[in-house]
């Protein structure tokens, strides 16, 4: 049977140049139609599909045409149909989010990395953390906070000290942005079915902003955190190169 795909590709140049080659040589798809939609570019733009494709059966496999390519396989423009033949598919769940700001408006994200809440002004954010109803901190003085699923974990958790998770671990990472106070608190580890809220401390002086995946909101009074298990994101990996391998890896680097 023919595999049908759907090559989407980033406003790069180069992604755009290997969108052109690939469909000169395999043709493509509507991403509607497509048994496999193959994603062009880097990390950045991986997940944009994602988001995109949310509600779409076909898998995505991505090949790097970008900086960054944690998410991506090597680019080729040969033997790519035994390739996606002969890949193996990892799945993933999102994180949900819902935060009220202070004019008392709703909004709600989902995040495939991580959520994040940063200060949005000259002082600390000051946060109380709560996991499933009970308080567990009740002051967090810092630039920020954030929980990261595990395929995130490689990104700005990691960047902020936290821990590499390994895929199949059923856990989140809590990890603080530079802490003020308590200093030397790194963050936490919770099972992934663990809601998280935080509820933000001297709003007026210490503004708050958070952000899911790059989908930033303003003047944040609390934020609730959840992994979304009802949506499954599918991502296919060259057999040896899937993200438990590259998790495990990027720790002796």
């Amino acid at each position: 049977m023919t595999m049908r795909i759907a090559f989407l590709a980033s406003r790069a140049p180069v992604a755009q140049s290997a969108q052109a080659e690939m469909v000169r040589r395999y043709g493509t798809v509507p991403k509607e139609d497509a048994d496999v939609i193959v994603a062009l570019g880097g990390d950045g733009f991986m997940l944009d599909t994602l988001h995109e494709t949310i509600d779409l059966p076909a898998p995505v496999y991505g090949m790097n045409r970008g900086t960054i390519g944690f998410l991506m396989n090597e680019y080729s423009a040969s033997g790519l149909l035994a390739r996606l033949q002969a890949a193996e598919e990892e799945i993933i769940n999102p994180l949900s989010m819902v935060a009220m700001d202070g004019e008392g408006r709703s909004h709600r994200a989902l995040a495939i990395n991580e959520v994040s809440l940063l200060r949005a002004g000259p002082q600390a954010a000051k946060l109380k953390i709560s996991v499933d109803g009970r308080q567990r901190m009740a002051e967090l003085v810092c630039d920020g906070a954030l929980v990261s699923t595990p395929a995130g974990s490689t990104a700005y958790n990691y960047s902020a000290h936290g821990p590499i998770l390994p895929i199949g671990s059923d856990v989140l990472a809590l990890t603080a942005i530079a802490a003020f106070r308590p200093r030397r608190w790194r963050g936490a580890l919770l099972p992934s079915n663990a809601t998280v809220r935080f509820d933000v401390l001297e709003p007026e002086k210490r503004p708050v902003m958070a952000d899911a995946d790059s989908v930033s909101f303003a003047n944040i009074r609390w934020v609730e955190i959840a992994t979304q298990t009802k949506i499954r994101h599918k991502i296919l990996f060259d057999p040896g190169h899937g993200l438990e391998e590259r998790l495990i890896s990027e720790q002796f680097t």
